[in-house]
């Protein structure tokens, strides 16, 4: 027989294997000199990243614990956007801490409280050892967005997206909402074609597609713009009925019919001065038909159609404007003027670009451009990261040092602390504060550093007062890191600490997983 407090002791830890294997697997991928992994799907896509969400989620993992920490890269990266593969780091050397402390016979609960008050006083340490900054600070902010590219794939290439997500963060940052960041009011557009060079802001509305219409104008200046979600294409009957054609006169008569019907939608529509149409895309019939195309392009306006049901809301915001339901809606009131509307080729296709917008909504249009899909879409996602980067310093200004510097001096207040405390709160403090030198320590192991002189030196600089001495991975030494303009938001130290150890600290009440019954 095995005693009940046994069997709650040797559960956390086989959880905890489990979750450590998680955390191993993308440890190597953490920082600038960190390696990319290479993730092949059961239908043979191929992604290439260095993001630990991105290989989390697609990562096959089976045993329910370990996926807890597939959900703590998630809410990493929801809540801050950076610092995902830290997140797990930390949360695996948290892990592999609290088997030692259950293997000296320690309470799982124990362990737990201690925990809580332990991140607790780590955030109260990263708080101290921040700095203010103002949004005025446009150097600070291109620092920290360059911080979190520089680990990219395309991180020789921050020097162009760093600024440009800083200045697309601040375009939509609402400042009668305390400065609330919207990330869905920048829009990516990938363009296959080109280098990451060429990728561009663009202060106005990107459509993917081109103009349809072969004869149309693919230029317009001082444009009449209208957004319509009726359909310019004969009406169709119901679904369950249909219409008998007898003879060659009825069918003449029909279509006598449908032509005067869409000619009465354009005469109306080239009465309000409209040169360029917006159509939301129609799942019912075609949103525009050949004959209606035809007679658009006879009276010269520019026909962009099938517009996506969830880009109209960015469309309106944009624009400023309203979608027009129906014929009898459509006046001149409800148009939108802009400078241009222009169909310009990018790499392999072409796009609709319009600009000058008069009256224009705090949206912003990103085109990303890349030599190959892989390449686009990992640009995608480290420009979400360093937009999220720029959100967090928006919701809360404080920067903090990067290189493993705030984690190690946590790891020495936290030592410090320890000794003043008696009990089981002193060996977990101690356990807590030995963890998260994995950071540092890792860094240096992915840097080619030895990690063990790397972490001492580091812990000796700290112990003397340098709080923001921290791993040079270029210098492959121990230098003042924010003068190396290494940085990082305060709030995505914070997050990884409280999040890795929230984790942790359910792992640990664990003491047995049922199965169910389907």
């Amino acid at each position: 027989m095995v005693p009940k407090n046994e069997t709650q002791k040797a559960k956390p830890q086989a959880s905890a294997y489990k979750d450590k294997t998680v955390s191993d697997a993308i440890r190597t991928s953490l920082g600038p000199r960190g390696m990319d992994k290479m993730i092949q799907a059961g239908n043979g896509e191929v992604t290439i990243t260095n993001d630990g969400a991105t290989i989390l989620k697609q990562m096959n993992v089976i045993h329910p614990a370990a996926k807890m920490l597939v959900e703590l890269s998630r809410a990493q990266d929801i809540e801050a956007g950076d610092g995902t593969t830290s997140v797990v780091v930390v949360a695996g050397a948290l892990l592999e801490a609290s088997e030692k402390l259950l293997q000296m016979g320690i309470h799982p609960t124990a362990i737990s409280d201690a925990f809580q008050r332990c991140a607790a006083k780590a955030v109260e340490i990263l708080d101290e050892m921040s700095i203010p900054i103002e949004l005025g600070d446009h150097e600070s902010l291109v620092k920290s967005a360059s911080t979190s590219l520089n680990s990219k794939v395309v991180s020789q290439y921050s020097g162009l997206l760093a600024p440009l997500a800083v200045e697309a963060v601040l375009k939509v940052a609402d400042t009668t909402r305390n400065d609330v960041v919207d990330l869905k009011d920048i829009k990516c557009i990938r363009s296959l074609g080109g280098t990451i060079e060429d990728t561009e802001l663009v202060d106005g509305l990107v459509f993917t597609q081109r103009a349809s219409g072969n004869n149309g104008p693919k230029r317009l200046e001082k444009a009449r713009i209208g957004l319509i979600q009726f359909c310019i294409s004969p009406p169709k009957t119901d679904m369950d009925h249909s219409v008998i054609v007898a003879d060659y006169a009825a069918m003449d008569r029909v279509l006598k019919q449908e032509r005067e019907y869409i000619l009465n939608i354009v005469k109306q529509i080239k009465k309000t001065g409209c040169n360029v149409l917006l159509v939301q895309k129609s799942i019912l019939r075609d949103a525009i038909s050949d004959l209606a195309q035809h007679f658009l392009d006879k009276i010269k306006v520019m026909v962009v159609k099938d517009i996506e049901r969830e880009d109209i809301e960015f469309v309106c915001k944009t624009l400023s404007c309203r979608p027009i339901a129906s014929l009898d809606h459509f006046v001149a009131e409800n148009l939108v003027s802009a400078d241009l509307a222009e169909e310009v080729p990018s790499g392999t296709n072409k796009f609709v670009k319009i600009t000058g917008i008069q009256n224009p909504g705090k949206t912003v249009s990103v085109v990303l451009r890349g030599s190959n899909k892989l390449v686009l879409e990992e640009v995608d996602r480290s420009l979400h990261d360093a937009l999220c980067v720029v959100r967090c310093l928006v919701r809360k200004r404080r920067l903090i040092a990067g290189g493993g510097a705030p984690e190690t001096e946590m790891a020495l207040q936290l030592a410090n602390h320890a000794q003043t405390l008696v009990g089981v709160d002193a060996y977990c403090f101690r356990a807590f504060a030995e963890a998260l030198e994995v950071i540092p320590s890792t860094l240096a192991e992915n840097a080619g550093l030895n990690p063990i002189s790397t972490v001492t030196e580091l812990r000796n600089r700290h112990a003397q007062g340098e709080k923001n001495a921290g791993i040079n991975v270029r210098k492959g030494a121990i230098t003042d890191i924010l003068t190396e303009n290494v940085v990082q938001p305060l709030l995505v130290s914070t997050s990884a600490v409280t999040l890795a150890s929230e984790t942790v600290r359910s792992i640990l009440k664990i003491d047995d997983i049922v199965n169910t019954i389907n």
